[in-house]
C-alpha cells in the first residue's frame, strides 16, 4: 500500500481505498525475512508461525498521514482547496474491513519472545487426499453440488 499511495500523491491522486474504516496489519521486509528465518529454526513440522505486529494500522489514517508527510494536504469537505482528495470504491467481494490473523486457533508462545506458533485444527492426511481427489472428480465432472459439499466439509469456515 505504501508504495501505490506514495505514486498515487506524486501523481496528483487522488488516493484511492475501498473503504473508510478498513484496517491492516503491517510487517516490513526485513521482519518477514527474519520471521521465515526463525521459523525455520523453531519448526516441528507442520507449523503456523505469527509475528507480533502490534496493532492494526487504520489505512485511511496511512493515507492521510502519507500525504501531510508529503507536505501537501488533503482535498476534501473542509478543506475544499487541498491538494490530494481520497476516494472510496467500495469492498470487494470477499474482502473485509478486518484482518483475522487466526480463525478459531490460539497461539502459544516460542523461544522468540515475537513469534507465536498457531495451534489450528487440521484434517489427517488420510482424510484429506480422498476428498480431493472427490472433489477434483466433481470439478471435472462440473458436479457443482457435490464440489459444494466438498468444499463446506473441507472449510467448514466457509459460508456459501
Amino acid at each position: 500500500m505504501v508504495p501505490l499511495f506514495r505514486h498515487q500523491i506524486a501523481s496528483g491522486g487522488p488516493i484511492t481505498l475501498t473503504h473508510p474504516e478498513i484496517i491492516r496489519y503491517f510487517m516490513t521486509i526485513p521482519e518477514a525475512a527474519q520471521l521465515v528465518l526463525q521459523a525455520t529454526v523453531l519448526a516441528q513440522g507442520g507449523d503456523l508461525f505469527l509475528l507480533d505486529m502490534g496493532k492494526p494500522v487504520g489505512i485511511k489514517d496511512l493515507a492521510e498521514q502519507m500525504v501531510r508527510l508529503s507536505g501537501l494536504s488533503l482535498l476534501d469537505a473542509n478543506n475544499p482547496e487541498g491538494d490530494i482528495e481520497i476516494v472510496y470504491t467500495g469492498l470487494r467481494p470477499g474482502e473485509k474491513l478486518y484482518e483475522e490473523l487466526l480463525i478459531e486457533a490460539e497461539s502459544e508462545p516460542t523461544t522468540h519472545p515475537l513469534i507465536f506458533r498457531a495451534k489450528e485444527r487440521s484434517i489427517p492426511p488420510s482424510k484429506l487426499w480422498p476428498r480431493l481427489d472427490a472433489l477434483e472428480s466433481a470439478l471435472a465432472t462440473m458436479d457443482q453440488a457435490t464440489a459444494l459439499a466438498l468444499l463446506a466439509e473441507l472449510v467448514p469456515e466457509w459460508h456459501r
